[in-house]
């Protein structure tokens, strides 16, 4: 345990601080936009920003990755601030909070090996697009300048490697664009144009709602959303840090560490966040592999808002633009372009539905359901006809001995009825599952119905091999060795 801790959290200290310090800067924009969408103060996401990178440092399940207020939650409180008003979105916070301890205790984040790699690969793509698509406004209608500045950056993060690598190219971007811009007196709009920054630390305030059944009512729905939305990101995203670094991550730990982060978030009068992928890919990128670079990115945040504000207001949007679309160029996955036309149709499909799905409604949630769905449904079709009902009949042609092979289930139930005949007159059918498996409700009905049918014309019908599993389900819900069973069939 204390190895893993030294591992985690001096294992990597300098290149943890760098890029604790790249995300900072990084984090300060977005923090101010997402406030703006929610339609509350910029100083609402830039301490829900601090809170939770600092707090998710010690209880997250996956070093390295950076949690704050993200554009995905921001979208779900827009309604309820606009009805409610701010203190009613603190409290849906602290639900929220206490939604996602449950789901780490219930083990929920086990869940993520339902998702596909074809999913997650889609997922990636689409956040990489929306990234890019969100530097768009400060990319469009502005003078050439801007341009220049955005390739100038562009060019520090990716060539600047080449000559060193001791510190990450992005921070020397932000801090060469940010002094060029400031003694040469470019007008250029800044960090201090998107909103304005606070001067205090942030203090405890527990929501002032009314404690009643009318509250929960108004901020469960909001809460539930948030929590399945945040999971959802937090959770991919941990899958994405883990094969950039190639280590393993507590999906558990990190549902339930989430929840704290929203909680103390709510306390200290931020919104509600999760796992951010633009960030996490930064951090990892800048050489941040520990927890130590979520707490300094959070640090430094709380640090440069509140005491060197006037300096951070003169960083120049077309610096931290280059590092975002440094950021959306190495997230998109470019080899699932090749591989569209080497991969199984079905897998591409899901990918590109995936992505096209997040893109066109900006909704992470529905993006990835609509890809998992697909996914589930693909499966289903391929595992329904993987089955084989073969059968031999004997010499004196009063017999048949079938044989079942492969899954039986709601997809492939239909094929194992169609399998048998009988229009054909035999006094004894034999029906070997040996190398079949009953998986559900349907599956039973279909074995009741087979069963059944051959019993109607006067068959003598014996199901053999069952294995332990499927004898349960169909001692359980099966109804052909019930009294009056055919009469029911035929009532039927």
């Amino acid at each position: 345990m204390f190895k893993n801790l030294r591992v985690d959290w001096l294992g990597n200290v300098r290149g943890d601080v760098l890029a604790g310090l790249v995300v900072a800067l990084a984090l300060i924009p977005e923090a101010i936009a997402f406030s703006i969408i929610a339609g509350v103060d910029p100083k609402v996401g830039l301490y829900a920003s601090f809170c939770i990178a600092v707090v998710i440092a010690f209880t997250g399940g996956r070093p390295g990755m950076i949690s704050a207020a993200t554009g995905a939650m921001a979208l779900v409180m827009v309604d309820l601030v606009k009805d409610h008003g701010l203190q009613y979105l603190l409290a849906a916070t602290l639900l929220t909070g206490v939604l996602q301890i449950l789901a780490g205790a219930l083990k929920l984040g086990s869940l993520m090996r339902f998702v596909s790699r074809s999913v997650i690969t889609g997922f990636v793509n689409a956040l990489a697009i929306l990234i890019f698509m969100a530097q768009l406004p400060e990319l469009i209608g502005v003078p050439w300048l801007v341009y220049a500045l955005v390739l100038a950056g562009l060019g520090i993060i990716y060539g600047l490697p080449y000559l060193t690598k001791a510190v990450p190219s992005p921070l020397i971007c932000i801090v060469v664009l940010t002094a060029l811009a400031i003694w040469l007196g470019w007008d250029v709009r800044t960090v201090g144009d998107m909103g304005e920054l606070p001067d205090s630390l942030p203090v405890f305030l527990f929501p002032e709602v009314p404690l009643n059944l009318e509250t929960l009512w108004i901020i469960l729905p909001v809460s539930v959303t948030l929590a399945v939305v945040g999971l959802l990101e937090s959770l991919l995203t941990a899958a994405i840090v883990d094969d950039l670094t190639d280590t393993p991550s507590n999906k558990n730990r990190e549902a339930a560490g989430q929840g704290v982060a929203n909680i103390a978030s709510g306390l200290v009068g931020g919104m509600a966040g999760c796992a951010m992928i633009g960030q996490s890919v930064i951090n990892v990128k800048s050489g941040g592999r520990g927890r130590l670079s979520a707490l300094v990115a959070g640090s430094v945040l709380l640090v440069l808002v509140v005491f060197a504000g006037p300096w951070v207001k003169q960083i120049p949007m077309a610096a931290l633009v280059a590092v975002m679309i440094m950021v959306s160029i190495g997230t998109f996955n470019w080899g699932s372009i090749r591989n569209l036309r080497d991969h199984p149709k079905s897998s591409s499909l899901v990918m590109v539905a995936t992505v096209v799905v997040t893109v066109a409604t900006h909704d992470l949630a529905k993006g990835v359901g609509a890809g998992v769905l697909l996914s589930a449904l693909f499966f289903a079709r391929k595992v329904g006809r993987v089955l084989h009902v073969g059968s031999t009949l004997s010499a004196d042609g009063d017999r048949r001995d079938y044989v079942v092979t492969g899954q039986v289930f709601f997809a492939s139930a239909d094929a194992f009825i169609a399998s048998f005949d009988f229009r054909e007159v035999l006094g004894h059918v034999s029906i070997d599952v040996s190398r079949a498996h009953f998986w559900d409700l349907t599956a039973v009905g279909a074995l009741d119905k087979v069963v059944l049918k051959f019993r109607r014309e006067g068959t003598v019908v014996e199901v053999i091999g069952l294995n332990e599993a499927s004898a349960t389900l169909v001692d359980k819900l099966g109804v052909h060795d019930k009294p009056d069973a055919v009469q029911r069939l035929m009532g039927h």
